[in-house]
Parts: structure tokens; sequence; C-alpha cells
């Protein structure tokens, strides 16, 4: 595997451009998103070696924002899963499927009942996220 050579010019005016920081804001958090997704739009066998490695930093600064506004596993199963019913305008009667009746869900919903194991594998697929999130 070769590792391609960084122009240090051509690298300098991408971050002059860029201007990648510690993000602090979500106004900050939408803006490196937003170019990451256009070096990322442009394919990987497309970018130069700069455009890599301001992509990598890129990916580094998204993922430490979300580290400490959006800890995954550090909250309790039903307040990630209210959290998630939120973010989707989800409500109760959307998840019966899931649980299987109206009042288990009920039940869940309002702490009476924890989530099983065969719940919270269907509540990762219909989420899209890991089952260990509600367990």
């Amino acid at each position: 595997m070769t590792v391609a050579t960084i122009d240090q010019k051509k690298y300098g005016r991408l971050l002059a451009r860029a201007l990648p920081r510690r993000i602090v804001t979500e106004e900050e958090y939408d803006e490196m998103v937003v170019l990451a997704g256009e070096l990322t739009a442009k394919g990987e066998s497309a970018l130069s070696p700069e455009e890599g490695k301001l992509l990598e930093l890129l990916g580094i600064l998204v993922e430490d924002y979300d580290d400490r506004h959006y800890p995954l596993g550090a909250g309790d199963p039903v307040a990630i899963l209210a959290e998630l019913m939120e973010a989707r305008g989800l409500t109760q009667k959307d998840l019966w499927p899931l649980f299987g009746s109206k009042g288990t869900t009920s039940e869940v919903l309002n702490r009476k009942r924890g989530i099983s194991k065969a719940q919270a594998k269907r509540l990762a697929e219909f989420f899209h996220v890991p089952a260990d999130l509600f367990i």
C-alpha cells in the first residue's frame, strides 16, 4: 500500500477555505457536515490526497462534537427510545407492532416494564441503531 504525499501548499489552501476547528455550535456542526458530504460525494477514488486528509480531519471534528453532545449508550433505554420517537415524530401507537400491544408499549414508556431482548432487537431494526441501546 502506498501512502500519497500531501502537497503542503494545496492542503494549506484547502484548510484556509474550510477553516476546520473544534465544533462548538449546531451551525458550525452543520457547516462541517455539509463540507464532509461534498467531499464524500466526490467518491474516494476522485479525492486528492489533500482532500482525503481534510475529510479525515472533518470526520474527527464531527465525531468529537457528536460524542460530546449526543453520547450513545450513556442514557437509559426508555430515554433513548423517547428521543428517537421525538426525532422521528412518532407516537406510542407507531410502536404497538414492535411491542406487540398497546398495553405493553404504554408500560415500557411509563417505566413499568423493561424492554426485553427481543423487543430491543425489533427496536434496533426499526430505528437502525444498535440493539444494546435498549438493553
